[in-house]
């Protein structure tokens, strides 16, 4: 009896590689119903509470980041990637997986190579338009090399590239029938137009900031604000917010349905994260993106400009947020001819069933290296 498929997906760190990875998974099990899929993270990153939440196990490693400075930690750098490259090849022994899958982030690394020498099969996922440090690294050792973006052939060998598209949670297909219960979800009326303000999964100080400088004309705007501020960010938003009694701000540490969020949402406010560009992308929701000044090479930045080179999105910079932001953003919402506009460039830049694709992708890697 043929059995079933075993896949270890790597990686992680932030929203931006924990979700498009189990898009991934739950692509997997669509295309194959007993298939053993695990994952292997980072230690203390949020994998590891956004897996087993998703119903997948994970194992940690205690790899960290290289400090681009002289540093100390960078002594506990080398020891911790010892450490998980040895971890890493005894898992990749102990479980014996047809293939890898690696999503960037700390821990795609250790695996990817501990897979790659034994000569599994392997499957890096590049979100950014900008290639990451690490998949960088990793191409040489990849038979796959799954894209969002055209002309990656920058920074990968061209003929182990497939435009694929970056998977996004599932349940942001079909918005459009999910607007009264967002509406219900969120307690508001739909009188009014919707900010979504959104700092990625881990929030964002400076947009965060950018707000509480603005609360009063926020508060008075007739402009319905979601607000998601992050675990750092959300004491001083309901401060803020308690303090002035405004009922059109709603801040949260952290929405877990932001489908309806995107649903209620006339405009959202954003960092460019990959993922979050893809899921703006096909739920066509006009935007404007603050790319994080604090990701390696910029990269959100890049992203961002993919999109805005073809008017399908507004930038602004980091450092000119609080003279800025808001009243841009008060001002777009208010103007259907640019929403439009936005709406329908940003959804021409869709690329639905990413996961899907990827999935398939991968058991097409696993059935040429068993023929």
């Amino acid at each position: 009896m043929e059995r079933n498929s075993r896949i270890i997906i790597s990686g992680g760190g932030t929203g931006g590689h924990v979700f498009p990875a189990i898009a991934i998974a739950d692509a997997l099990r669509d295309r194959e119903e007993g298939v053993s899929i695990l994952f292997v993270g980072a230690d203390h990153k949020m994998e590891m509470e956004r897996v087993p939440a998703a119903g997948y196990s994970i194992v940690g490693l205690p790899v960290t980041g290289f400090q681009r400075r002289i540093t100390l930690k960078n002594v506990a750098f080398l020891y911790k990637l010892f450490i998980s490259m040895l971890r890493a090849k005894k898992i990749i022994n102990d479980f014996k997986p047809d293939a890898v899958v690696g999503v960037g982030g700390y821990a795609s690394g250790p695996v990817v190579r501990a897979a790659s020498s034994k000569g599994i099969p392997v499957l890096i996922q590049e979100q950014n338009s900008y290639a990451g440090v690490t998949n960088r690294l990793l191409a040489e050792k990849a038979s796959l090399i799954c894209v969002a973006y055209e002309g990656m052939d920058r920074y990968f060998p061209g003929e182990k590239i497939v435009l694929t598209g970056n998977p996004v949670r599932r349940d942001l297909v079909g918005l459009h029938t999910k607007r009264e219960e967002a509406l219900s979800w969120f307690g508001i009326s739909g009188e009014r137009r919707v900010i979504l303000v959104v700092g990625g999964s881990l929030g964002a100080k400076s947009i965060n900031s950018g707000v509480i400088q603005n609360i009063e004309k926020i508060g008075e705007s007739g402009v319905d604000v979601i607000w998601q501020t992050g675990k750092t960010g959300i004491g001083a938003a309901r401060e803020i917010t308690g303090k002035y009694g405004y009922e059109n701000i709603m801040a949260h540490e952290f929405i877990s349905r932001m489908d309806l969020a995107y649903a209620a949402a006339d405009l959202v406010v954003s960092r460019a994260g990959a993922g979050t560009i893809s899921e703006l992308c096909l739920t066509a929701k006009p935007s404007i993106l603050v790319p994080s000044p604090n990701v390696a090479e910029d990269h959100q930045t890049k992203n961002a400009m993919a999109l805005v080179e073809r008017e399908a999105a507004v930038m602004i910079a980091d450092n000119e947020l609080e003279g800025r932001l808001v009243q841009f953003a008060l001002d777009l919402v208010n103007n259907d001819r640019r929403l439009e506009e936005l709406s329908r460039n940003i959804a021409a830049m869709a690329l639905p069933d990413s996961a899907a694709k990827i999935a398939d992708e991968i058991f097409k890697l696993i059935q040429k290296a068993n023929n």
